[in-house]
């Protein structure tokens, strides 16, 4: 479990082929202390396992399946990306609860630059917008973002200057890919009201099943 605040950024220094997918080497000199291999890392987002690590740099095996529905599969050697480690329990939460597990693969459709604000737009698909709620969070390659609006297709972020300076967003430009993970609990719940069902309500929970048990709106 990750908290969406990025601790570093770090640097593919080394990509290989491997039986099952790739290894990824990522050069972040010190970041590596006091992790164990077996240890778990968000990788733009992605929970992976650590393999081996040394002062400099650590390596990770990255699964076939991964890298179809991430985008780690596009990921080159000098490639910036965000690493976070995992929480421990006492660790403040200064995000909202990330799983590491990517549940698309979105656009960034547009990026509205002024004087007073960064807003971004990211398309993500369907299956993905259905979890988007303004003023929610969302997970864009890894780092906690709060959403700005929503739209049929679309949602929108706004950025901080701090953002963009301490995450890979500051070198990312329109029609280009980032991950994305929906909030836990918002799915959590969507899944609670497609699901439920009853003897007498097969048509599981709506509008008409709340009001018919006593919560009018």
């Amino acid at each position: 479990m990750f908290s969406g605040i990025i601790d570093r950024i770090g640097v593919i220094q080394k990509i290989a082929e491997s039986a099952g997918g790739r290894v990824l080497s990522i050069d972040a000199p010190g970041y590596w202390s006091g992790l164990a291999d077996g240890a778990s890392v968000a990788i733009n987002g992605v929970c992976l396992t650590l393999t081996r690590a040394d002062a400099t740099s650590a390596s990770f095996d990255v699964i076939a399946e991964t890298l179809r529905r991430s985008t780690l599969g596009d990921l080159r050697q000098g490639d910036r990306v965000n690493l976070q480690k995992s929480m421990v329990v006492g660790d403040r939460i200064d995000g909202h609860f990330v799983q590491g597990h990517v549940d698309a693969v979105a656009t960034i459709a547009a990026i509205e630059q002024s004087s007073k604000e960064s807003i971004w737009w990211f398309e993500p698909g369907a299956d993905a917008m259905r979890f988007m709620v303004p003023k929610g969070s969302v997970a864009i390659d890894g780092i906690s973002l709060t959403i700005a609006a929503v739209e049929a297709s679309r949602f929108s972020v706004a950025l901080i200057p701090t953002t963009l300076e301490l995450t890979t967003l500051n070198s990312r430009r329109a029609g280009e890919h980032v991950n994305i993970e929906t909030d836990i609990l918002v799915r959590s719940i969507a899944h609670l009201m497609t699901t439920m069902r009853t003897d007498q309500d097969p048509g599981g929970v709506d509008l008409s099943f709340l009001s018919k048990h006593g919560f009018d709106a």
